[in-house]
């Protein structure tokens, strides 16, 4: 694998003009942090809704829950899936009705159904028998969506195993949802984050399709799909034009479903938000192993606890960009805490130039998605994440 595939030029990221914005903003604001542009959120939001003008967008809260992020969102006229009664909490505090909310973990605690029903959220995600008792008895008549097990293959950050239910599990869960007094209301699933092989969404769809002819002989109809995540925010390996995304997907759609009136949601999260934010970090170290060891050790102030978590296993690749200039060399990089799993690119050679030393910016790109939201609250004492909104 040749250096320079990991050695990235500013501008395939962004122009000159916005970082040198983003820089003067970040001047004085404490190492590490996040600078989010709201301006980016929108456009990705606006852009998504031109090409899936029929789509009710939810964005997935837990992507970046910033405050000014769900504010921006709700003003574009954004519907938003939660996972949590936190995350519920703080979309009313912000004005967001209950209406446009979205309980899609099916994973949630008895009590917390109980709450969310009582403020309003009548829309759930299911995948259990045990769950769907729960519903059915804390929050009765509510439309209920069912989410398909998928395996997520092709994705850089799979969605498998945890959630969603097989087939003809998801048929009984229908009626019996039904017989319970709730609303079967329609079908999810999520083919895995950042996923690079569309067609797993031609697969999910069919096997909705599948389900959806399955359940007609029983006075069932299922009057939406959810096609759940999966666009891609933009990292070192490209990814295809969002608009050959949803053309496809759309295709997908007409080829099982034709004209057939469903209401069509989607949730994307790290399309929206990906691309939108900076890691600002300082590099704290440079050292060699043993005097012939082949490469150099790069410690950033920034690693797994503090954000960069989706490093785990060298899943998502973010481009690392420096100002300085010269031959470039091979690096591993790791983050600041003394913990040995804390080591964010070992098998991934990332290349940075020769000149970069102690004390120089870092500059980690489309960090927007699932860097703060995940960050640790006090590992080794270092606090979480803070973020700024680009001004």
């Amino acid at each position: 694998m040749s250096n320079e595939q990991y050695y990235f030029p500013l501008d395939r990221f962004m122009s000159v003009e916005h970082f040198e914005r983003i820089k003067r903003f970040a001047a004085g604001k404490p190492s590490p942090c996040l600078i989010i542009d709201l301006d980016v959120v929108r456009a990705r939001f606006t852009e998504l809704q031109a090409l899936m003008p029929k789509a009710c967008i939810y964005y997935a809260v837990k992507a970046n829950p910033h405050d000014a992020v769900l504010a921006a969102l709700a003003e574009l006229g954004s519907f938003f899936d939660i996972a949590s009664r936190y995350e519920l909490d703080q979309c009313l505090r912000l004005g967001i009705t209950p209406d446009r909310l979205s309980f899609g973990n099916p994973i949630k605690k008895r009590v917390d159904i109980e709450y969310a029903y009582g403020k309003g959220v009548r829309l759930f995600v299911t995948d259990s028998d045990e769950d769907l008792d729960a519903l059915a008895e804390r929050a009765p008549g509510s439309r209920i969506v069912f989410r398909l097990l998928t395996e997520g293959t092709g994705s850089d950050w799979p969605l498998s195993r945890k959630f969603g239910a097989h087939p003809d599990t998801v048929y009984s869960l229908v009626l019996r949802a039904r017989d319970l007094g709730l609303d079967p209301y329609g079908l999810t699933f999520h083919v895995g984050s950042q996923q690079r092989d569309i067609g797993q969404w031609d697969d999910a769809i069919s096997k909705c399709r599948y389900l959806v002819d399955s359940l007609r002989p029983e006075g069932v109809r299922i009057r939406m799909l959810n096609l759940g995540g999966g666009l891609p925010g933009t990292y070192t390996d490209a990814t295809l034009p969002t608009k050959v995304y949803t053309s496809e997907i759309k295709r997908f759609l007409y080829e099982d479903f034709g004209d057939e009136e469903l209401d069509i949601f989607v949730e994307p999260g790290r399309y929206l938000a990906a691309d939108s934010g900076v890691i600002v970090s300082e590099v704290v170290r440079l050292s060699k192993k043993s005097r012939n060891n082949q490469y150099r050790w790069m410690y950033l102030d920034v690693g797994k606890f503090s954000g960069l978590i989706e490093t785990l296993d060298e899943a998502i690749k973010f481009p690392i960009y420096f100002e300085k200039k010269g031959e470039s060399e091979p690096v591993i990089i790791a983050g600041p805490t003394c913990d040995s799993m804390d080591i964010l690119y070992e098998k991934t050679r990332y290349s940075v130039p020769s000149t970069v030393t102690t004390g120089d910016i870092a500059y980690i790109l489309g960090a927007g998605a699932y860097t703060q939201s995940y960050s640790s609250v006090n590992f080794n004492g270092f606090p979480p994440l803070e973020a700024f909104i680009l001004e």
